[in-house]
């Protein structure tokens, strides 16, 4: 059963991009209109991306170009611009008195930079990135926190043509070293500590080691944070790396639609990481598309995501610059010193776009969390949700504890495209446990085994028909695109296929079950995860759950691992109130053979559960790729289990 949880007031409607662009384009204001047109006059809408929001560059002639393949299609194919150009320019606001970064970590306020002011630090980066040799193709790693001086150095490098990595700093050795050691990085950044939950955490250990093992590296730079006075043998420090010079105008040197941007690595355990390498026009009106339809940013907002350096939402954020919007940067735990800090944040920094992961949202809700009752909010227009499934529970958490009068918008997508396939859609009602609408310019679908089109309330695979620009370049060491191909094309040739398992609901929105990799099939039924999940977690005794499908006596039975609240233990009444409370709010078969109690559920470090990982420990298998989780110790409490025996 849905609620419908928030409708959007008429002149709530009438203000946003959505009916602008329908005025202007004489369709019927609504975004189901904007959607199909979008679809159905693809090379239209994404040259009006480019005219509409100021894109800056030189057009050129053409706007698609269908290659034979899904994947070679390009956008733009005579465009040339900057990336760092387009985040750098102001049209409507004044650079010496707009703030384009405002920074905080766990202990307070901390910097803000005016747009001026980080056109200059960009510029001095770029001159001294220029002077140790840094030329169009190189590449510049960050081993660093969500700082401003990260994305002025992401801005610097892309000035010159270079390609930008990134990493936070509390990935270990290996986890670095296998991501920065595919692309040769001729430049390193690296930070001389970080700060999480009230503590200081060394990085120079793991930074010697790093660099004896990345023998590309000519330079490594020491970005100072936490002990500004360090020194650190083998490195230089940032201060010096810039010394004598003197801002200017930056350099914004113009290259191809499709040159290299960054590179954004996959957080999956079953293998080294893929290094996906993005096309920066591509990126950048996708970014923008979405940021000004979906989120309804604009000139003057200030938008928020709590991430680090190593997950695409930085880059997303990052992406708010070309739409003359403040990033509202913060580093450290969400709940340090206690659960209200980034609410605190919100009314500081008068955030209008609050961007969490969806389990951030489930852990206030087991708090208690009341934030209605203990901050103004007044400024908060949007809350943005991703990283998994927002279940329905947290929608009404939402708008029952934080506030009533916001626009919560669930999103799916991922660090493949660097963008959104599914997300919000400020127009229209909210409803609790969907995703309200496709993405613009997006032919979404959901389709069987076959690739045939399924109807509402049928699940199937995520897929996207039709080539959006954002598809990625390719993946670093992938010479014949093999790996490519298996991730996106091959299971449904000519598609893009995202590997969500989903469904169409009766009102137009999409619900997301969890990923098709992970999808249980006991009896041959094949079943979703987030249902189980959504039942389990609605029990207060139950902080959080794992599940996964076991291989037994030639079928697969369903385990459950659950962690549970603080003095609560796992007996046999709970188990049963466990297993009726899944039977009752999902169906028979979503109920788990097994469920076992576990003091810790390991996480990739963008936050998302590793299913995946369990299911392999479980199965005697090898994890290839620990480094990939934030907490790989946890790995070994589901090693051996006997009652799985």
């Amino acid at each position: 059963m849905t609620s419908t949880l928030w409708e959007p007031s008429s002149d709530r409607i009438d203000a946003t991009e959505i009916a602008s662009l329908c005025r202007d384009l004489g369709l019927s204001s609504s975004y189901r209109a904007l959607h199909a047109w979008s679809i159905a006059d693809s090379e239209r809408f994404w040259s009006l991306v480019w005219d509409r929001y100021g894109i800056i560059g030189e057009r050129g002639s053409g706007t698609v170009e269908y290659g034979e393949r899904f994947r070679e299609t390009t956008f733009f194919p005579n465009a040339r611009l900057n990336v760092a150009e387009n985040l750098l320019s102001a049209t409507t606001v004044d650079p010496t008195t707009h703030l384009a970064l405002s920074f905080s970590n766990e202990s307070g306020h901390v910097s803000s930079w005016t747009l001026s002011a980080l056109r200059d630090r960009v510029s001095i980066l770029e001159q001294a990135m220029t002077r140790a040799g840094v030329v169009s193709g190189d590449v510049v790693a960050a081993w660093l926190p969500n700082l401003p001086e990260t994305i002025a150095i992401f801005l610097a490098a892309n000035s010159l043509g270079a390609i930008f990595t990134s990493g936070s700093p509390d990935f270990g050795t290996n986890g670095v070293v296998d991501r920065f050691g595919q692309l040769d990085p001729k430049l390193l950044f690296a930070t001389d500590a970080y700060l999480y939950a009230g503590k200081e955490h060394s990085t120079l250990e793991r930074l010697s080691e790093i660099q004896q093992r990345l023998t590309s590296l000519e330079q490594t730079v020491l970005v100072p944070y936490l002990n500004p006075d360090v020194r650190v043998p083998g490195t230089i420090p940032l201060e010096a790396f810039s010394d004598r010079i003197t801002p200017t105008e930056p350099i914004f040197k113009r290259h191809e639609f499709d040159h290299p941007v960054f590179v954004l690595f996959s957080s999956g355990t079953t293998g080294t990481p893929k290094a996906i390498v993005h096309r920066g026009g591509g990126v950048l009106v996708k970014l923008v598309s979405e940021q000004r339809i979906h989120c309804d940013i604009g000139p003057g907002d200030r938008v928020f995501y709590f991430t680090t350096a190593g997950w695409m939402m930085w880059n997303w954020l990052t992406g708010a610059l070309a739409s003359e919007a403040t990033a509202i940067l913060f580093d450290g735990s969400p709940f340090h010193p206690g659960p209200e800090v980034l609410f605190d944040l919100i009314d500081r920094e008068q955030i209008t776009l609050f961007g969490v992961s969806a389990k951030y949202v489930d852990a206030l809700n087991k708090a208690g969390q009341h934030p209605a009752e203990t901050h103004d909010l007044s400024s908060l227009r949007t809350i943005c949700t991703t990283g998994s499934t927002l279940v329905h529970e947290s929608f009404e958490y939402l708008y029952e504890k934080v506030k009533a009068d916001v626009h919560v918008a669930s999103m799916s997508g991922g660090t493949d495209l660097c963008g959104i396939l599914v997300g919000g859609d400020p127009t229209s009602p909210v409803t609790a446990g969907e995703i309200q609408a496709p993405s613009i310019g997006m032919d979404i679908g959901v389709v069987d085994d076959d690739g045939n089109r399924l109807d509402v309330g049928e699940q199937g695979e995520l897929i996207c028909a039709t080539p959006f620009p954002s598809i990625p370049l390719h993946f670093i060491g992938d010479v014949d695109n093999t790996r490519f191909d298996e991730s996106y094309f091959n299971r449904f040739p000519g598609v893009w296929h995202q590997g969500d398992y989903a469904e169409w609901s009766s009102g137009g929105g999409i619900i997301i079950s969890g990923r098709s990799d992970a999808t249980l099939n006991p009896g041959g039924v094949r079943i979703g995860t987030a249902e189980i999940y959504r039942q389990a977690e609605r029990l207060d005794q139950v902080e959080e759950s794992l599940v996964i499908g076991q291989v037994w006596e030639d079928d697969t039975r369903i385990v459950l691992f659950v962690r549970l609240a603080e003095g609560i233990e796992l007996t046999d009444d709970l188990v049963t109130l466990i297993k009726a409370t899944i039977r009752e709010g999902a169906s028979p078969r979503h109920v788990p053979a097994k469920v076992l109690a576990v003091t810790d559920i390991p996480r990739t470090r963008s936050g998302k559960i590793s299913e995946l990982a369990v299911r392999d420990v479980v199965h005697g298998k090898e994890v290839k790729n620990t480094e990939a989780l934030a907490n790989p110790e946890a790995l070994e409490l589901y090693r051996g289990l006997e009652e799985l025996r």
